[in-house]
């Protein structure tokens, strides 16, 4: 083996051209499926507000004195595509994003498709009758009343020093 095959750059210094060998269409495919990979889970990197992978649809929750404000941001959809539920002492936001345009016909995408559910946990009663949901500009708002004696299901627990 001659010791010009070991090095991947031409003679002349590191303003040489590098050195071109014809690639294996095999290491072409992998390095390929390697980007794809990345690019795929790069997203998954920053963890979300309630621990683990990041979620979809981004919300944002306001924990006001007596009512629970959640909204959430659903871009591109309309209200018949989203489903809200008062359950097992959570709130469930659920449904699907349809693509407009057939898998054979898109290049790229960075889009979200498909179905999501985010459910909430509530830490307190609340007065399921007075519940409301409104869809606006792309935005759900769901505003979920405390009930009037409304008490957190947890307690703090004190610490104590060691003696």
């Amino acid at each position: 083996m001659n010791m010009r095959d070991l090095i991947p750059w031409g003679r002349g210094g590191s303003s040489a051209a590098p050195y071109r060998e014809p690639v294996s269409p095999f290491l072409t495919l992998h390095r390929e499926m390697n980007r794809l990979f990345d690019e795929a889970f790069r997203s998954f990197e920053a963890p979300s507000l309630f621990g683990g992978m990041p979620s979809w649809p981004n919300i944002e929750l306001v924990d006001g004195d007596k009512e629970l404000r959640v909204s959430a941001e659903l871009p591109g959809m309309d209200q018949g595509d989203v489903e809200v539920l008062l359950d097992d002492g959570a709130l469930t936001i659920r449904g699907e994003k349809k693509s407009e345009f057939k898998d054979e016909e898109r290049r790229f995408s960075e889009r979200f498709y498909g179905t999501f559910e985010r459910r909430i946990p509530l830490d307190w009663d609340v007065d399921a009758d007075k519940v409301q949901a409104n869809f606006k500009n792309g935005v759900l708002t769901v505003s979920v009343p405390k009930s009037e004696n409304a008490q957190p299901r947890g307690r703090r627990i004190p610490i104590g020093g060691a003696h």
